[in-house]
């Protein structure tokens, strides 16, 4: 039997669910379906699958014992190619996308697997990428998710701009003024700065103006794809 007549027997497709019933994720076979698959296929990302990243799947996304068998079932059909990933990320987005907290919760859960073997290698981060733009989750949930289980990039705009990704606009916007007053090019032949420092501080309010730019059309695109 296939992954899809599977999935088409035990999880027929709802409506989407009002934010009001958000706690009833657990008890949605829709979901847990398009979740299995979703992990499984993410295991593939990295071009293997293996042991460690099921048993971090179910750690993450623990099954009810009743459906343990199935579960494993669904995830050995799937974890076979990454193909039709996109499918089940919008299937989820479509059912839980007034749930901010739960798909926040499904990206935490997967970023969970694919550190199990490693590292989070580049095409598994692009798949990760890839699932929260397909179900909804906010850019900046994402970013805060993936600095909390990735680190944080010297070149990430808020580490630049020295703000937190769920910061305002507002609080963005002053950083981003702090920062190109303090190293304003002519601030800092002011200051008397040798050619190579003021080079230098042009350099770094580049980099500032560049983050801020950066951030708010970040913001801007997903307010235009809500």
């Amino acid at each position: 039997m296939s992954l899809l007549s599977i999935l088409s027997r035990i999880a027929p497709r709802r409506a989407p669910v009002p934010a009001s019933d958000c706690g009833c994720v657990d008890k949605d076979p829709d979901f847990s379906a398009a979740l299995t698959a979703l992990g499984a296929k993410l295991a593939r990302a990295d071009g293997r699958t293996d042991q460690i990243e099921y048993d971090s799947f179910v750690e993450a996304f623990p099954p009810e014992p009743r459906a343990a068998a199935d579960v494993r079932r669904l995830y050995s059909l799937a974890e076979g190619t990454t193909l039709g990933f996109e499918s089940y990320a919008r299937r989820i987005g479509k059912r839980y996308g007034q749930c901010p907290e739960v798909l926040e919760k499904i990206l935490d859960g997967l970023f969970h697997v694919a550190r199990s073997d490693g590292a989070v290698t580049a095409d598994e981060l692009s798949y990760l990428q890839r699932v929260s733009d397909l179900v909804g989750l906010s850019p900046l949930r994402f970013r805060r998710l993936r600095g909390e289980h990735m680190g944080v990039a010297a070149d990430d705009p808020y580490r630049v701009l020295d703000v937190a990704p769920d910061a305002t606009d507002e609080i963005v916007r002053a950083a981003w003024k702090r920062g190109m007053i303090a190293h304003h090019p002519d601030k800092a032949v002011g200051r008397g700065l040798s050619a190579e420092g003021v080079a230098a501080e042009a350099r770094r309010a580049s980099a500032i103006n560049a983050a801020f730019e950066a951030v708010m059309l970040e913001r801007r695109a997903y307010l235009g794809a809500a």
